[in-house]
């Protein structure tokens, strides 16, 4: 018989269970890496593989025929499933409040994302890690795997980045082909794959802010919120595990709240990072806390177990930058020792991390302006850490592209602290424009982001800083924002080489 979800733990019944007939929903990345997945099972543990592949294009003909051609049936533009299968593995692209969701649910006996199936499917050596937030979750992922691998870890960074957890977890024989290797996936999880989790349950769970995002998704802020919740939902099954939350974000703090309210501290750990007051606040002294990580008066990060204060490294040692990213430090930090990691080993690791692609990278000198890119800001909260992160120096701020409708008055706000004047741009730069009518600080408008670079570096002085960080999507003018972030940054290295500097000097 199928197994249906009850009473599973990762790793334990992988190469006995039969899985029965099987739906894949959607053909991105996650459905064909399930795709692959099964089609590797059918005839054992698999029966049959239906993948309702979607919109038919040249993208999904593609890979649907590779998909045929090893035994699957593959349905373009078919909405409506029937019939009736075992288990379904949804792609977090296809919101659980869509018909074509609801009609999968209706038709087959559990369905769950690829993130709880490979959870699932995992050998008994691996160990996983959650991570979740609205922002800030990519680095504290690659952060907390960097820490692990300074310590001789083998640690992979996988879920929203990297390979798929599926993929991971088939490199490492969970079907007990070979004895599986002892590892750590350390998952980036967003609020899409977790919304169809049931049992999913790392060692570790992350939870680094929510705020509002994504909401035409999940229809609702609690929709989405409560999503993300998910990832601390089943922590009391795993003996030893551990909740890191940033306490310094309502939300997060009120979600540990209720599961407090429930009872379900008894099952794991709790490890706050900073307070209600901001992250230089210990929720050791302010209410109790056995655990807490803070971000001492003198500036060191701190990690607290009992009346143990472990010192980890000046926050003025991290490449990254932001009071955000010490925040993110914490976290991957107490993940690492959580799973064992030297105390020596953390701190070389956080001296030697550098800032990820389009995550207030530095991209080089034009004249004396030194120029970052933060495209992967494509939300205000984001943008709203970025303007903070450079202390006493005041960025010229590149704001716009496309316009996600969210409230601009904390964005007007925090730019009139901490820049010295903004550049709107692109499709949302007359609805910006508006919003900062009034404003303490220069306001400078132009038509697309190559000109909007242009506009700052007139403005700006030697040892000014000209930072993109948009507070909006890129698909005005890119097709994402990594795509508009490596256009800035040719911007960037083409300036300087025409005024005679080697980009990065």
């Amino acid at each position: 018989m199928p197994v249906n979800g009850e009473n599973i733990l990762p790793g334990s019944h992988a190469a006995a269970a039969r899985l029965g007939d099987v739906l894949v929903l959607g053909l991105g990345k996650s459905g064909c890496a399930a795709a692959d997945y099964l089609l590797d099972r059918l005839g054992g543990r698999v029966s049959s593989v239906a993948i309702a592949a979607g919109p038919d294009n040249d993208y999904s003909r593609e890979r649907g025929a590779a998909f045929e051609a090893r035994g699957a049936r593959v349905l373009f533009d078919h909405y409506r499933i029937e019939g009736r299968y075992d288990l379904c593995i949804a792609s977090p692209g296809i919101s659980q409040f869509e018909d074509f969701y609801r009609s999968a649910q209706a038709a087959c006996g559990e369905i769950i994302s690829e993130v709880e199936f490979a959870w699932r499917e995992s050998a008994l050596a691996d160990r996983w890690v959650g991570i979740t937030g609205t922002n800030g979750k990519t680095t504290t992922t690659s952060l907390a795997a960097h820490l692990l691998r300074t310590a001789g870890v083998e640690a992979l960074p996988v879920g929203n980045i990297g390979d798929t957890c599926l993929d991971a977890v088939a490199q490492n024989a969970a079907d007990g082909a070979q004895p599986a290797k002892p590892r750590v996936l350390v998952a980036e999880v967003s609020s899409f794959q977790l919304a169809s989790t049931r049992l999913f349950a790392p060692q570790v769970a992350v939870l680094l802010n929510i705020t509002p995002d994504h909401v035409s998704w999940h229809k609702t802020f609690e929709a989405y919120a409560a999503a993300k919740r998910k990832v601390y939902a089943n922590l009391a099954s795993v003996p030893g595990s551990l909740a890191v939350f940033d306490a310094a974000d309502d939300q997060a703090r009120a979600c540990v709240r209720q599961l407090k309210a429930q009872g379900a501290e008894r099952g794991f750990d709790y490890l706050p990072i900073g307070a209600a007051a901001g992250l230089s606040a210990n929720m050791h002294e302010v209410c109790g806390s056995e655990n807490a990580a803070y971000l001492r008066e003198d500036g060191m990060l701190c990690v607290q177990h009992g009346e143990e204060v472990t010192p980890l490294v000046p926050a003025d040692d991290l490449q990254i930058k932001g009071l955000h990213n010490v925040a993110n430090a914490l976290a991957a930090s107490a993940v690492a020792l959580a799973l064992g990691t030297p105390v020596e080993k953390v701190r070389e690791g956080l001296r030697s991390f550098a800032p990820l692609e389009h995550r207030i990278e530095p991209c080089g000198f034009i004249g004396g302006v030194e120029c970052y890119n933060d495209s992967k800001a494509t939300n205000v909260d984001a943008t709203l850490k970025a303007l903070a992160a450079f202390g006493d120096k005041k960025p010229i701020a590149l704001l716009g592209g496309f316009d996600k409708g969210t409230d601009l008055t904390e964005l007007v706000q925090t730019a009139q602290r901490h820049c010295k004047a903004v550049v709107c741009f692109g499709a949302a730069a007359p609805r910006f424009e508006e919003a900062f009518e009034g404003a303490c600080i220069p306001v400078i408008a132009a038509q697309g982001m190559e000109s909007a670079l242009d506009a700052a570096l007139s403005a700006a002085e030697d040892g000014d800083i000209v930072l993109l960080s948009p507070a909006c999507a890129s698909f005005d003018e890119y097709h994402g924002f990594e795509a508009r972030g490596r256009a800035f940054k040719d911007m960037v290295a083409q300036r300087a080489a025409a005024r005679g500097h080697a980009h990065g000097e």
